[in-house]
């Protein structure tokens, strides 16, 4: 950052699109430095290096200064979702009780004008409220920041989304977010003239590491909406990629599927999408048809059919794991439905049975990328199925203050081999005779929604206290693809004997309102069982792979 504002300084860094138009806040690499370096300073004559602060902040160009700022006084940033008013399940609380800040980090205006509930919901969290657009600009910014962060010092806590009960913050250091940022460089063959169009949320590692540091990484200008008016106008995410000429933009799959799904002609008379050389598609399964109604719905508006950048990564290395090359257009492997359940790469025996898997690149430079048999540690040869393993500078050092999650998840070790530490993904792919990275599932029972974890635990537990009727630990949730190639969630719950009589359908209609309210999704299926009937094991353990197979074939004892 400090480089950019010396060697660039009047140029501009980021831009914010207001959802209704109006006046464009600004940031100059300049003008960053000096905010940044005004709200260090006033950070550490308040706290000691090592201490926390949350950053709670609307869609805007205030995060970032918050950020740097943080980073500036060796305080480690906790990007974190503003909790929703009505939302009994916050995994807000659950983050700040994990982190323990010294610091609240937001602006007046959110705090005061439009979420004063926010006062009393976190009135018990011993840290103390900083208003960062308070805090003038230092004059010039010339002046030595108040800490000068080691390559090894923790940058920010990650929190992987999806969990309350157990947050697991994923302590990335400076030195990781410099080694990813120089992958993705590579990777993606950015240059100072990458421009970025985001609507991904900054707390939200895709939104803030491959697009806002990104960015400032290569000395690219950033132009950034709310993640809100994409999911309303996702065409304006186009047209603004069209404005500003950018050469690099992209999201979860479902954002792809839904600005085909919103296309209207007259809406995109005149867009330009020559420009966009990088549309990346990460942070949930890749669909291959997905990219193909893309490309030919927006090729008529001059979208490449090699623009598509299919990727694969998480937080606990940074972000990216794998990736292609620019302007090589995606990778795509026929292979039998049939044999892929059973964990096998065959050719299609017919054509009902064939399945087309897209490739996510490649390892990256100075990356190891392994596939291992997740139960004897074997390292797999290439072709075959296993569990995705991944070493290099950029792996994180492990969770915030859990040390048994640490070992289990950076603690791998490849049987017969003296490599170190692995990474273990808990996704399963393979690799081809030429290198390409295929993502075939998942080991947890992770459910993943446009680019959102949800652990299924959570899920059932809010279903089972939506109704009197539902029996307590008697539910599964589960991911199923619909016919559009989308991930929808699946909810299996037994009904207690005695309200078998019951209003089902008002029953029902209490799960789909809890599920909305808490989790911020619109369940696909809700399908109500006999007590007794769910699969569990013999250690009563819900068995969600079970129920998703006897749910598919028809076979459960169906109440409604």
């Amino acid at each position: 950052m400090r480089h950019r504002a010396s060697e660039q300084g009047d140029e501009r860094a980021y831009i914010f699109l207001p959802d209704r138009g109006g006046e464009r806040p600004l940031l100059t690499f300049a003008g960053l430095y000096a905010r940044a370096l005004a709200v260090a300073r006033h950070l550490a004559g308040r706290g000691e290096p090592g201490d926390r602060a949350a950053l709670l902040f609307s869609p805007g160009l205030d995060f970032i200064v918050a950020f740097f700022g943080c980073l500036l006084a060796g305080i480690v940033a906790v990007p974190m979702m503003i909790p929703r008013r009505d939302s009994r399940r916050d995994a807000s609380r659950a983050i700040l009780a994990d982190c323990a800040p010294r610091f609240l980090l937001t602006t007046r205006e959110l705090l005061q004008a439009n979420r004063p509930d926010l006062y009393d919901r976190l009135a018990d969290v011993a840290a103390a409220w900083v208003f960062c657009d308070d805090i003038p600009a230092e004059a010039g910014g010339g002046a030595a920041p108040p800490a000068e962060p080691r390559r090894d010092d923790i940058a920010f806590l990650q929190y992987t989304s999806g969990s309350t009960a157990t947050p697991k913050g994923v302590m990335v250091s400076h030195g990781n977010l410099l080694d990813n940022s120089e992958m993705i460089r590579i990777a993606f063959g950015n240059t100072r003239h990458s421009t970025y169009v985001s609507w991904v949320p900054l707390y939200h590692d895709m939104g803030l590491i491959v697009n806002v540091l990104q960015s400032l990484y290569v000395g690219a200008l950033c132009v950034l909406m709310a993640p809100v008016a994409f999911l309303q106008r996702p065409l304006n995410w186009l047209r603004a990629i069209h404005e500003f000429r950018a050469e690099v933009a992209g999201g979860p799959n479902f954002a792809f599927d839904h600005c085909v799904r919103r296309y209207r002609a007259e809406e995109m008379a005149g867009v330009d999408l020559s420009s966009w050389k990088l549309a990346f598609n990460g942070a949930e399964p890749v669909r291959a048809e997905t990219i193909a109604r893309f490309v030919a719905t927006f090729a008529r508006h001059g979208f490449a059919a090699t623009a598509p950048y299919p990727a694969y990564g998480m937080a606990e290395a940074t972000l990216l794991i794998s990736g292609g090359r620019r302007s090589e257009g995606p990778r795509y492997r026929r292979v039998s439905r049939t044999a892929l359940q059973r964990h096998r790469i065959e050719p299609p025996r017919r054509e009902e049975d064939a399945q087309t898997l897209v490739g996510c690149g490649r390892q990256l430079v100075g990356e190891r990328i392994a596939i291992v048999d997740p139960q004897s540690g074997r390292r797999l040869a290439p072709g075959e199925i296993g569990e995705i393993w991944v070493a290099g500078p950029h792996v994180a050092r492990g969770y915030w203050r859990n040390p048994e999650a640490t070992r289990a998840t950076f603690a791998g070790r490849i049987a017969g081999e003296e490599a170190g530490s692995w990474l273990r993904t808990g996704d399963l792919g393979f690799v081809d005779a030429a290198g390409e990275l295929f993502i075939t599932g998942r080991i947890k029972d992770l459910i993943i929604i446009r680019g959102i974890n949800h652990y299924p635990h959570d899920i059932e537990h809010t279903v089972e206290a939506s109704h009197p009727a539902l029996r307590r630990h008697g539910g599964a949730a589960f991911a199923v693809v619909d016919e559009s190639g989308e991930e929808r969630l699946v909810i299996v719950q037994e009904v207690e004997r005695q309200h078998r009589q019951s209003d089902l359908a008002a029953i029902v209609a209490a799960i789909r309102a809890a599920v909305i309210r808490e989790h911020d999704i619109a369940p696909y299926r809700i399908v109500l069982i006999r007590t007794g009937t769910l699969p569990q094991t013999t250690s009563g353990k819900i068995q969600r792979g079970l129920a998703r197979q006897l749910w598919l074939a028809g076979a459960l004892a169906v109440l409604a």
